[in-house]
């Protein structure tokens, strides 16, 4: 089928629906959903048998729902309505949501149902949520519809509040009164219920040190006391405020009218307040553990970016457990993302973002460089969240690659204005994978799931849909690699491949010839990267779909045909 995705962006829920509906074979092409002009361009361009709407922020216009079946994506139960359905199901405390597909029609969220997925739900935030059991959900809904057209005679059921599965309700878009810390009443359960709620948009208002700020990334807190709603300590990135029944901890605010109106880590924004505080534990980033001759080096950075002091200290960890008495070594990553590669809102932070570029990149080789050289230990990278860019090829330095099947891969650096990359890629790539798929993968600019990753070498093995499932088969894994009677002869192999490698080029080589090109995007005359790491982290609405994902678009594929106006 020729499957048109219409979205607000190319967000993961966006991209895994894309990547699902090609791997079975559908034609799929992407356009953003700017303005109506735009979108009923595309269809008629495009001439699509279907319409997928996985994340919308406004109704589809009338004169392309009443003139072709357009299916939207709501992650909200049956019979649940309204712009907010996680933060609401968050917010009140819901011990089961789902996804529902529906048909579009003259009323939001009141269409026909196509399907629906219910799912427990977790302690977690909104974006973890999304990311992973309404993407879940979302992609079984999809693919049930769209299989169920393909066959015909199905009948979408009709919204009907008196039926006993609807239990869903309409509701109003969350206000910030709705979801106001109150931190004299307050228990630490409900602060963090209400800034998971709106984690990571639109963040939860409050006042901290005569501040407007909004709250992101809290976990709860060590065992001290204060004064409610009082900072009390620090924790790495992360503030502690006090509660009436304990404390929290606030990884990440967004200085409503600082200077860097963007989410930055909680201990940047106030520096120069918190600087005279404690400094405690507790704050989830780094963390090891040892089982059956197995490390698991554990980083949740929140988004999966990972700035130059990130990297020096998961450097320094790795280090560490290299030295440990264990066999294998394996990089888990954090359950949302495993790595993005730079910490592009520290860099525009930065008093010089082109330096702050500059070490970071740095920081991420040096680590890549511990990972590849490492003689001692097998080393693995499991990716039971996304990875991007750099955070990718981070992840190609081990090794071995496991990824969760329902992981989505962005292993390109282009979008990002024209960058080269780094992490030695040039070097990683072509050994693994050859010339002609390397430059496949990197020039490709799309987003591709496990299994043809796997197809073409990027990572070794893709296994398993959740992350419980996939967490206890990695598990098994390394630990039967560890104790695998053909272990040393595998690191004598590695330490002789990576002395032949360094006899027919230094990996330092490799290095500087990635640099001299990533010197060039940060400090040359084309500002192309700055200019879209500002688009990216001050949240620019894009003015146009690529032509890479917006096939309708291309020109090369339709000869002869007139580009519209809003290509």
């Amino acid at each position: 089928m020729k499957i048109l995705l219409l979205t607000h962006s190319f967000n993961s829920l966006s991209q895994r629906i894309f990547v699902e509906l090609r791997q079975l074979g559908h034609q799929v092409s992407v356009e953003f959903d700017i303005n109506d002009r735009v979108s009923i361009e595309a269809v008629e361009l495009f001439r699509p048998d279907l319409i997928v709407a996985p994340f919308l922020k406004r109704a589809i216009p009338q004169e392309i729902w009443a003139n072709r079946i357009c299916l939207v994506v709501h992650p909200g139960i049956r019979g649940d309505r309204g712009p907010s359905a996680l933060d609401w199901a968050i917010l009140n405390r819901e011990r089961h949501w789902g996804v529902t597909v529906i048909q579009a029609n003259g009323e939001m969220d009141a269409g026909d149902i196509w399907a629906s997925v219910e799912f427990p739900m977790r302690e977690a935030t909104k974006a973890s949520l999304y990311r992973n059991e309404v993407t879940e959900g979302a992609v079984t809904a999809v693919l049930s519809a769209v299989a169920r057209l393909q066959q015909g005679g199905f009948t979408p059921e009709p919204l009907d509040y008196e039926k006993h599965n609807v239990r869903g309700l309409q509701r109003p878009l969350v206000r910030q009164v709705d979801r106001a810390i109150d931190w004299q009443r307050d228990d630490s359960q409900t602060v963090l219920r209400k800034i998971r709620s709106g984690d990571g948009s639109p963040g939860v208002a409050d006042r901290l040190f005569g501040r407007d700020c909004f709250l992101y990334d809290a976990h709860p807190g060590p065992a001290l006391t204060g004064r409610p709603g009082e900072v009390i300590a620090r924790s790495g990135p992360a503030v502690c405020r006090a509660t009436v029944d304990g404390s929290i901890l606030i990884g990440h605010l967004r200085d409503k009218l600082g200077e860097h109106p963007f989410k930055l880590p909680a201990t940047r924004v106030l520096a120069s307040e918190t600087a005279h505080l404690p400094e405690l534990e507790g704050y989830p980033e780094i963390s090891y553990r040892e089982q059956n001759g197995v490390g698991y080096l554990h980083f949740n950075f929140y988004n999966g970016a990972m700035s130059s002091a990130q990297c020096g200290r998961l450097c320094q960890a790795f280090i560490k457990a290299r030295q440990r008495d264990t066999k294998v070594i394996v990089l888990m990553g954090g359950q949302d993302f495993w790595s993005n590669g730079l910490h592009l809102n520290i860099i525009e932070a930065a008093e010089s973002a082109a330096d702050e570029s500059w070490f970071n990149i740095n920081a991420i080789n040096d680590l890549a460089r511990e990972i590849i050289n490492t003689q001692s230990h097998i080393t693995v990278s499991a990716l039971s969240g996304n990875a991007g860019a750099g955070g990718v090829f981070l992840a190609r330095a081990a090794d071995l690659v496991w990824v969760r099947s329902g992981v989505i891969l962005n292993p390109h650096y282009k979008d990002m204005g024209n960058l080269y990359g780094s992490e030695y890629w040039t070097y990683l790539l072509p050994k693994r994978v050859g010339e002609e798929r390397a430059v496949r993968i990197t020039q490709g600019r799309l987003p591709m799931g496990g299994m043809e990753a796997s197809g073409l070498g990027l990572v070794n093995a893709c296994f398993e849909r959740t992350v419980e499932a996939f967490v206890a088969a990695l598990e098994k894994r390394a630990e039967a690699l560890a104790d695998d009677r053909a272990l040393a002869g595998m690191l004598s192999a590695k330490a002789a491949r990576r002395v032949e490698h360094e006899r027919e080029k230094p990996l330092a080589h490799y290095r500087e010839e990635e640099l001299a090109r990533m010197q060039r995007n940060f400090y040359g005359f084309d500002p192309s990267y700055h200019v879209a790491r500002y688009n990216f982290v001050y949240k620019v609405p894009k003015s146009r779909t690529p032509i890479t994902l917006a096939n309708h678009r291309d020109l090369r594929k339709a000869p002869g045909r007139v580009r519209g106006e809003g290509s």
